[in-house]
């Protein structure tokens, strides 16, 4: 039998033992975690959350949300600047545009007094920037001189005015009309309308084919892309897609473009040659929206609007590999370097 000391000296090295083996686990376990990236090294993915007016930023290495900052009432849509210094994140109830550092998503500056930007674009000349005002029915075109713009002129345009593009010469942009069901084509340098045309359900999205041949119109009321021979205003095929067909990203190869379809939660893979689809992305969640490509074209980054998330798709596999949690509606989603807009 023990004496009382003998049992002492047990359990005090049992409880030393134990001790240690708590001490080892917890080293073991904040090893085990994955480092933070340095805030120099740290590449970062801007997403806007539409239904919080926030901006969040995602450490593209950890794919964690690492800041949510407030930005400013419905912000949608965002690019960069043709100096490629800033991005531009339209916030179009709150009537004036942020500019972010591309790198950080650091807020540099706000330029008040641009009324209802819902989506914006730059000519390819740089001489223009448009905004499309989808709550008010306005097209308004701004001389931009670097990252300055002066008001040209606001043109009334039916309902809702949706999606932008231009011909490669600058000289035309194409606004879809969702609420009107319409197309119309402006002219640059006398900010005239040149014609319109009826198109299907709801037009959203729209891309300009290589070589300026044909627009394609995702018709979020339905479920195809229309395709349209501009030039002779004719719709000349209709592309079945998905439910919800909404905006477009194109690959980077000059050939094939990524369409989401938002109430079927897919993603079509288009060929804008052969005016075909090739693939569908499917197992997603619910909502996507835009988009954007990681430099070598291998990850899809997407804004899924009724889920919170931003999802991460193999393109190769054409898999979904991983989500991460962000605000409400996210809608834009931009990253510096990506794959090419072409």
């Amino acid at each position: 039998m023990l004496n009382s000391s003998s049992s002492l000296n047990i359990k005090i090295t049992s409880l030393l033992a134990l001790a240690l083996s708590l001490t080892a686990f917890a080293s073991i376990s904040v090893n085990s975690k994955v480092p933070e990236t340095k805030t120099e090294d740290r590449k970062t993915a801007i997403v806007l959350n539409s239904g919080e007016a926030s901006v969040s930023l995602i450490d593209m290495s950890t794919r964690q949300v690492y800041k949510t900052f407030p930005i400013g009432k419905e912000p949608h849509h965002l690019m960069i600047t043709p100096d490629q210094k800033s991005v531009l994140v339209a916030n179009a109830a709150g009537d004036d545009v942020v500019f972010l550092d591309p790198k950080t998503g650091d807020v540099q500056r706000r330029l008040p007094n641009i009324i209802d930007p819902y989506h914006i674009g730059y000519s390819p000349d740089k001489k223009w920037f448009v905004a499309a005002g989808n709550r008010l029915d306005r097209v308004d075109i701004y001389k931009a001189n670097g990252q300055e713009l002066t008001m040209s002129k606001i043109v009334k345009a039916s309902k809702t005015p949706s999606h932008i593009t231009f011909t490669s010469n600058s000289k035309i942009t194409f606004v879809t009309l969702q609420d009107s069901d319409e197309l119309i084509a402006i002219e640059l340098s006398s900010q005239e309308i040149l014609w319109r045309m009826p198109i299907g359900k709801m037009p959203a999205g729209v891309w300009m084919t290589p070589g300026d041949k044909y627009l394609l119109i995702g018709l979020t009321g339905s479920d195809s892309v229309q395709v349209i021979d501009w030039k002779n205003q004719k719709i000349i095929k209709e592309i079945k897609t998905g439910k919800g067909a909404h905006n477009f990203r194109p690959l980077g190869d000059k050939r094939h473009i990524f369409l989401t379809n938002r109430v079927d939660s897919t993603i079509s893979i288009l060929d804008m040659v052969k005016l075909e689809k090739v693939a569908d992305i499917t197992g997603l969640p619910s909502g996507p929206d835009c988009m954007d490509i990681t430099p070598d074209g291998k990850e899809l980054w997407v804004t899924f609007r009724f889920a919170k998330k931003v999802g991460i798709i193999d393109i190769a596999s054409r898999k979904l590999i991983s989500t991460i949690p962000v605000g409400k509606s996210p809608h834009g989603i931009f990253f510096h370097p990506s794959a090419p807009w072409q």
